[in-house]
């Protein structure tokens, strides 16, 4: 028989080399009979509550969620929800992913009872993530804290699925605002899943020009303008562009990374993490990148772009919409209002934050060059918001 959480939680350990406090929980949770091998890992508490999602690939490790969780801890401060940072990493094994879904449900069932929220992430669904509650016995609207819904789950979060987008090009549009930018600039974007979709939306119907996307095939491109439209159309829900149907004024490329040497006033990461690395950053050409996505460029990259110049807008001011949402529920943030009142306070709430963190990460890293995160989540934690 596997280990379960219960069983492991004094195996549990700090994550060596991180400056920041270790986290206050990380543990495996493995049934071999049931195909599972993952873990949990709680980085931080508030009022006995935490969150974050569940993440189910077949590269998760332990050190990456380690470095999610984190993250939450951050983005769910800089946002100034009452409510800790945790995830969990499944290691996706072809043909037994329902059996590991449900083993890691029992598994986690103590945790997700005692506070520790475990929702969605990439590589798993909201049906995955039912499947999992099912097996925990475990019912977010049981949840005396947790705001009251105005309809089911899935016809709540139906017109939230582009808010993670949304707050990634409200960060994109005001870091371009607070570097001068008065005319429409070259977008490059890489992953054209949900979040990566979303922001070509929004920025060409800002006036910005769409140049080059990149998917799981490559990269297709045209300086003067992708269709965004005929892109949208001809791309499946996994956000693979079907190239056989793209038009002739479009180019494509298999390379890799192609996405890298396109010429781009911004690059907007939407995709895996560790895109940007200290073995390619050179490559960047973009004036503005922008992690769409999580944990997207790492340390070193970050600081060889801010040492070149080169603005970086983080993960954790511009990927936050999706989060805030759920964290708005578990901490009875949101008004009870009518479902159409409430979508539209929680696009303007995501924007608002955005915005106003965007601006001032962008403020603190204009007088140094260090990473200027810390000082940001110190400024908001003394101020208590």
């Amino acid at each position: 028989m596997g280990r379960t959480v219960t069983e492991t939680l004094l195996e549990s350990k700090p994550v060596e080399g991180d400056d920041a406090p270790p986290p206050l929980l990380c543990t495996s949770v493995a049934t071999p009979s049931d195909a599972l091998d993952g873990w949990v890992v709680v980085d931080s508490l508030v009022d006995g509550m935490a969150m974050g999602g569940t993440r189910m690939t077949g590269s998760v490790t332990e050190a990456e969620v380690c470095a999610l969780a984190r993250a939450m801890t951050v983005k769910l401060g800089l946002v100034g929800l009452p409510i800790g940072g945790a995830k969990a990493g499944i290691v996706a094994v072809p043909g037994h992913r329902e059996r590991a879904l449900r083993s890691f449900g029992r598994a986690v069932a103590p945790l997700l009872h005692g506070g520790i929220y475990l929702g969605c992430d990439q590589g798993t669904t909201h049906a995955d993530r039912d499947l999992f509650f099912a097996e925990a016995g475990y019912d977010l609207a049981a949840n005396p804290r947790a705001s009251e819904l105005p309809t089911d789950w899935a016809s709540f979060w139906h017109p939230l699925v582009d808010i993670t987008g949304f707050g990634v090009s409200a960060g994109t549009l005001t870091a371009l605002e607070y570097g001068g930018a008065n005319t429409p600039r070259r977008i490059a974007i890489q992953g054209f899943g949900t979040v990566g979709r979303a922001v070509a939306k929004t920025l060409e119907a800002r006036g910005h020009r769409v140049v080059a996307v990149a998917d799981v095939a490559g990269t297709v491109h045209d300086p003067a303008g992708l269709p965004v439209r005929d892109l949208l159309a001809i791309t499946d829900t996994a956000g693979t562009i079907d190239r056989a149907k793209l038009p002739p004024c479009v180019t494509a490329t298999a390379e890799p990374e192609a996405w890298l040497d396109v010429d781009a006033d911004v690059l907007v990461l939407a995709a895996g993490g560790d895109a940007v690395r200290a073995d390619n950053v050179h490559r960047v050409r973009a004036s503005l990148v922008v992690e769409g996505g999580n944990l997207c460029c790492t340390p070193q990259a970050k600081e060889r772009m801010r040492a070149t110049g080169t603005i970086v807008l983080p993960d954790v001011v511009a990927n936050v919409g999706g989060a805030a949402v759920t964290g708005c529920v578990l901490t009875g943030a949101l008004p009870k209002m009518p479902h159409k009142e409430t979508v539209a306070w929680l696009f303007d709430w995501v924007d608002r934050r955005v915005r106003r963190n965007s601006r001032d990460v962008l403020e603190i890293a204009r007088g140094g060059t260090g990473d200027p995160v810390p000082e940001l989540l110190a400024d908001r934690r003394r101020a208590g918001r």
